[in-house]
C-alpha cells in the first residue's frame, strides 16, 4: 500500500480549525466508538454521486488502516467510478444481519439513505455530512455545512483519528472533493480545499486523472439521454429558468445505467442567462426524481423542501408524484416565487 506521510494539521486546516477540532466531544465520541466496534458497515445515500462513492471508500481504506473489517453496501452506482480503489469490494446485496456500527455518509436524512432497515438495526449509528438541512438522525452525527463536499469533512475527521492520508484515501476523498464542487469552481469551495489538493499533489495524487475521470468522461448512454435532454429544453420566465426532462423509455432506448442521468442537470444552467436549472427523471410510473441547480440568487433547497427534498442553496432534489406536466408545473410555479 502506497503510504503518504502525516499531513500537518496546522499547515492545511490552520490552527483555528484545528482547536475546534480536538475539543470537538462528537469526534472524540466517534473515536471511541469506531474503537470498541467489530461488525461495521458503511452506508451512502441513492443515486450516489462522486462525493457519496468517494467518502464511502475513503472511510472504507481508513478504517481498514486502523484494523478494522468494515463492508461497504451501495447497490447501484456509474461505473465510471470503477477506477476508485476498493470498488472491488462493494457489496450490492446483502444478509440479514446486524451490526456494531453503522455509518452514514453523505446523506441528510435517513430516507435517502440506501439501507436505511440496516442502518436503523445497528447497535449504534454516526452520521458524517455536510448538507445544510441534515435531520441529525444518527446517534453521533458530524455535520459541517461550510464544507463543500463530505469528503472535506472526513479529512477533520481522520486527521483526529490519527489516521494516515493514504494515496487510496486520498484519491477517493479528491473524488468527491472534485465532483461536489464541480472541479472547484462552486460556491463553497474553502482556501482548505485548495491546500488539501495541494499537498496530496505534491504527493503523488494524480488530480487531472481524477478530473478527467469524473467530469470530463461520458458513457454511450449519458451522451444519447444529454440529446434527449437538449431537445426538449424550455425557457421560462424571460430566460431565467432552464426545464427538461427525460422517461423511463428514454433511459431504455439508450441501455442507460446506474448513474448515467448524473449530470444532466447541469446543460440547462450552463446557458447564458438561466438562474435556474430543472431537470426531472421519471422514476417509477407516476412518480419523478427532481434535480435542481442555481447559479447566484434561488435557493433551491428551500423549493424542494416543500416537496419533502433538500439538498444545498445551489444544488438540490426531491421526489414529486404526477405525470410530466403536474411535476413540471409543480416545480416552475414554485421557482417563479423564488426568482
Amino acid at each position: 500500500m502506497n503510504l503518504l506521510k502525516p499531513i500537518d494539521l496546522n499547515k492545511i486546516l490552520g490552527l483555528k480549525v484545528q482547536e475546534e477540532v480536538e475539543e470537538n466531544k462528537t469526534l472524540k465520541d466517534i473515536e471511541e466508538m469506531i474503537k470498541k466496534s467489530e461488525k461495521i458497515i458503511i452506508f451512502t445515500h441513492e443515486s450516489p454521486d462522486g462525493d457519496a462513492i468517494g467518502s464511502t471508500l475513503s472511510v472504507y481504506h481508513a478504517l481498514k488502516e486502523i484494523g478494522k473489517d468494515p463492508i461497504m453496501y451501495i447497490p447501484e452506482y456509474s461505473r465510471l467510478f470503477d477506477f476508485l480503489p476498493g470498488t472491488g469490494e462493494i457489496k450490492k446485496e446483502l444478509k440479514d444481519e446486524l451490526y456494531d456500527l453503522a455509518i452514514s455518509l453523505d446523506c441528510s436524512d435517513l430516507k435517502r439513505l440506501e439501507g436505511k432497515e440496516y442502518f436503523e438495526n445497528a447497535a449504534n449509528t454516526i452520521a458524517v455530512d455536510h448538507h445544510e438541512n441534515n435531520n441529525m438522525f444518527a446517534d453521533l452525527n458530524y455535520v459541517n455545512s461550510a464544507a463543500p463536499a463530505c469528503a472535506e469533512v472526513l479529512i477533520s475527521m481522520f486527521l483526529y483519528l490519527g489516521i494516515n492520508i493514504t494515496k487510496e484515501i486520498g484519491t477517493c476523498l479528491l473524488t468527491g472533493i472534485i465532483t461536489d464542487t464541480g472541479g472547484f469552481q462552486y460556491q463553497g469551495v474553502t482556501p482548505e480545499t485548495f491546500e488539501f489538493a495541494a499537498e496530496l499533489l505534491r504527493k503523488g495524487i494524480d488530480i487531472p486523472n481524477i478530473s478527467s475521470k469524473v467530469l470530463q468522461t461520458r458513457t454511450k448512454a449519458n451522451f444519447e439521454l444529454s440529446r434527449k435532454v437538449t431537445e426538449r429544453m424550455e425557457f421560462l420566465e424571460n430566460g431565467q429558468i432552464a426545464f427538461s426532462y427525460i422517461n423511463i423509455k428514454d433511459e431504455e432506448e439508450a441501455n442507460a445505467e446506474p448513474g448515467d442521468h448524473e449530470g444532466l442537470v447541469n446543460i440547462g444552467r450552463s446557458i447564458e442567462g438561466v438562474e435556474v436549472s430543472i431537470f426531472i427523471r421519471e422514476k417509477e410510473e407516476n412518480a419523478y426524481k427532481v434535480s435542481m441547480r442555481s447559479v447566484n440568487k434561488v435557493n433551491v433547497s428551500d423549493i424542494c423542501y416543500l416537496f419533502g427534498g433538500g439538498g444545498h442553496v445551489r444544488a438540490a432534489g426531491c421526489l414529486i408524484k404526477g405525470n410530466v406536466e403536474q411535476v413540471k408545473n409543480k416545480i416552475i410555479k414554485e421557482t417563479k416565487k423564488a426568482l
